[in-house]
């Protein structure tokens, strides 16, 4: 062996070894980017989540939540851009809640609108943040579908975008998730990279799962925050309007010479649609009133509050009770909607000897007790409800009654929401049980009769839940 031989060994064993050591060197370098890249995007996530926990428990509005998980999520997982889109009211639609600057269309475009972009941005833009999209369609309906994050590295490639109205043409790739809270589907959140970015990771992918999951955490409870506090805002805003609707009924029993008249009302909701007034008309003359809106609620009470209004401004100017519904029905005609009306009676108190007028709007008729003989009859004179016509078959069909009132009889008026009331087996109270209360209670007075009738009512109706409101209002002569 020639003496130099061991040294070329060694020469070549050294090589070897150094070619190794690089190797492992450069495997080591690459460890730690890793290790950097990790660590950073470790830390990108606590801050995320950080950011996200704050803004729970905080005031920010709804947009700014949206902005902040978007843009976090793009930053946590390194992307180009983000988007989130949310399910709309009748879940058959997506809306954009917030795309960032920089986030390439991920939904089918017109053919005007990709037109119209190639001389004006403004266009795309305006149509990505005003546009819904179909919530069974493309890679956000794929998404809602298979109720998990997915991987898509060619948005064109994918089968959404086959046929030339959603053609795309982008070199994107997105991981798009499907946000849920409480079982139900809230929306998506998607992130996405051009081309020349670096792929997404399963690293990334893992990551973006999990911030997506507390995205939806996120939205989830701030949504229900919203609707809590918009109903306790919505509640409040009622209990002022009871509370305003409260002085449009009698503070108390009126002061009429010759007669007690006594009134109440239950209403079914926080809004009555029913109502009972008392009116000095002047002269000697009273007029009583008692109302039912069709319908429940804010709606049912507005329309209350005009016919209250209009009635009392013109009822001085009418001795005719009928003629006083006519003018009154003339001017909240129009301004009452097709499915609406109202039911009134109206009485009018001639004087302490007795004379009654009556006119009535299609409202229940009232009852009369006869004190010489124990006996209660109906009174119903002809009439049409208010709102349904115009004015000229409302004044023909509906006509004044006079009745005479001598000492002792009493009058009831009530609104439907007494006969109809129900029990837990869903029975009618019904006219007959109305009447026999009314007539065993009416010897006893006109506030007597009215507490009668309200604790047989509330006997027959048990826990059931009241359906509609409840008005009585009763005349007493002395």
């Amino acid at each position: 062996m020639p003496p130099y031989v061991p040294y070329l060994l060694l020469a070549i064993a050294l090589i070897g070894l150094l070619l190794v050591f690089r190797k492992l060197k450069g495997q080591l370098r690459s460890k730690n980017d890793e290790l950097q890249a990790f660590e950073g995007e470790e830390e990108r996530m606590f801050a995320f989540l950080h950011d996200l926990g704050s803004a729970i428990g905080s005031d920010t509005t709804m947009t700014g939540l949206y902005r902040l998980i978007v843009d976090g999520v793009t930053k946590v997982v390194a992307a180009r851009g983000g988007a989130l889109y949310l399910l709309d009211d009748s879940r058959q639609a997506l809306k954009p809640r917030y795309l960032s600057i920089h986030c390439p269309p991920l939904v089918g475009l017109p053919v005007e609108i990709r037109e119209k972009a190639e001389t004006d941005r403004r266009a795309l833009d305006s149509h990505l943040r005003l546009a819904q999209v179909p919530a069974d369609e493309g890679i956000f309906g794929a998404a809602l579908s298979a109720g998990e994050a997915l991987h898509i590295p060619d948005l064109k490639a994918h089968e959404s975008f086959r046929d030339d109205f959603s053609r795309y043409g982008g070199d994107v790739s997105v991981l798009v998730a499907p946000l849920r809270h409480g079982g139900k589907d809230l929306g998506v959140l998607a992130v996405t990279r051009n081309r020349d970015d670096p792929a997404f990771t399963a690293n990334d992918f893992a990551v973006f799962r999990t911030v997506a999951e507390q995205s939806a955490f996120a939205i989830g409870n701030a949504l229900v925050h919203r609707e809590a506090s918009e109903k306790r805002q919505m509640e409040g805003e009622l209990r002022n309007a009871r509370e305003v609707q409260r002085v449009l009924l009698p503070p108390g029993d009126p002061v009429v010479p010759g007669y007690r008249v006594s009134g109440m009302n239950l209403p079914a909701r926080i809004i009555s649609g029913d109502y009972y007034d008392h009116l000095d008309l002047g002269e000697g003359r009273h007029g009583v009133v008692i109302a039912d809106v069709s319908g429940k609620g804010v709606a049912a009470g507005l329309i209350m509050a005009m016919c209250r209004s209009v009635l009392r401004s013109l009822a001085s100017a009418h001795e005719d009770p009928a003629e006083a519904l006519g003018r009154v029905n003339r001017q909240i005609f129009p301004d009452i909607k097709e499915d609406m009306f109202i039911s009134l009676y109206y009485a009018i108190i001639d004087g302490e000897g007795g004379d009654v007028d009556l006119a009535r709007a299609g409202h229940d008729p009232a009852l009369l007790y006869r004190a010489v003989e124990k006996t209660v009859i109906l009174i119903k004179p002809p009439g049409l409800a208010l709102g349904i016509d115009g004015g000229d078959v409302f004044e023909r069909v509906t006509k004044a009654h006079r009745i005479h009132m001598n000492p002792g009889d009493c009058l009831l008026f009530h609104t439907d929401g007494v006969k109809e009331a129900t029990n837990p087996g869903g029975e009618e109270f019904g006219m007959d049980r109305l009447r026999d209360a009314f007539r065993e209670n009416a010897p006893l007075g006109a506030e007597a009769a009215i507490k009668s009738v309200e604790k047989e009512l509330a006997k027959f109706v048990g826990e059931a839940k009241q359906a509609d409101d409840i008005t009585l209002v009763a005349m007493e002569k002395r």
